[in-house]
């Protein structure tokens, strides 16, 4: 790898875990299917690894993260994602990490 492709790398991070990552997603913290059907403004995302992503998918369901974890705030604040975010800092970056459905 290059001197400037670690660079580029270096740059994007998490916005939940803060790992410097190859690549990250985009998350609606209101999910879309809120609204779309309704053809409103699909809100604000939140730029996250794969695996956070991953996480709070299998974690809770729509409804749930419409209601109560709307924000990048209260993702970080609530207990399984700070577990979840505790463990992942600790793993490689380029990993792929399996998502607890628990």
């Amino acid at each position: 790898m290059s001197y400037s492709n670690r660079d580029k790398t270096a740059e994007l991070r998490c916005e939940l875990c803060d790992r410097a990552v190859p690549a990250l997603t985009a998350h609606h913290l209101t999910p879309r299917q809120n609204t779309k059907r309704k053809k409103l403004d699909s809100g604000p995302t939140i730029q996250i690894c794969s695996a956070c992503h991953r996480q709070i998918h299998a974690f809770y369901n729509n409804a749930h993260l419409a209601k109560e974890l709307n924000s990048l705030e209260k993702l970080q604040q609530d207990p399984k994602m700070q577990n979840f975010i505790a463990w992942v800092k600790k793993q490689y970056p380029g990993k792929r990490v399996q998502v607890d459905r628990r």
